[in-house]
């Protein structure tokens, strides 16, 4: 295995901070995406249908988000890990239990792992603003879509 076949246009310094903030990033929407996934199977009720459709699209969302970030790790010359060893140990997500569950908990539980998703993106932007602008911005740009989520998700327990 060829180690560094991509040279970074950061310092090293530099790309060690944002290679770690990327790998971060990419463990926690690998596993929204699952989250995502396992919701979406296992949810039931009266409004089964507009839950089921819109845990789809967040999935949609984290699956791409989790692209964007892992190639931008490539970009750097960090090669991302997104195998389910590495998103288990990594991912800061709260865990959502097995089984079958209303849409209501669904609901909730998926409002409370999106503020965590957010609060930490918001932390990466922080910590890349200096090391790495242009990684600051995709984080920016996919904390800005993940809010939309949130307060979409958050409307739906209105009542």
């Amino acid at each position: 295995m060829t180690t560094a076949p991509i040279t970074s246009p950061l310092p090293a310094e530099a790309q060690d901070v944002v290679g770690r903030v990327l790998q971060q990033a990419v463990a926690d929407l690998t596993d929204l995406s699952l989250i995502g996934k396992q919701a979406h199977w296992n949810v039931l009720g009266r409004t089964f249908r507009d839950a089921h459709l819109h845990l789809d699209e967040l999935v949609d969302l984290a699956r791409t988000q989790t692209d964007e970030v892992a190639e931008r790790a490539a970009a750097l010359g960090v090669s991302p890990d997104g195998r389910a060893e590495t998103v288990g140990k990594e991912s800061g997500l709260p865990t959502f239990d097995e089984g079958w569950h209303s849409v209501e908990d669904v609901t909730a539980k998926i409002v409370e792992i999106l503020a965590v998703v957010i609060e930490r993106h918001r932390a990466r932007i922080a910590e890349t603003s200096e090391p790495d602008p242009v990684t600051e911005d995709l984080l920016i740009g996919q904390t800005a879509k993940l809010e939309e989520a949130h307060w979409m998700w958050q409307a739906k327990q209105a009542a």
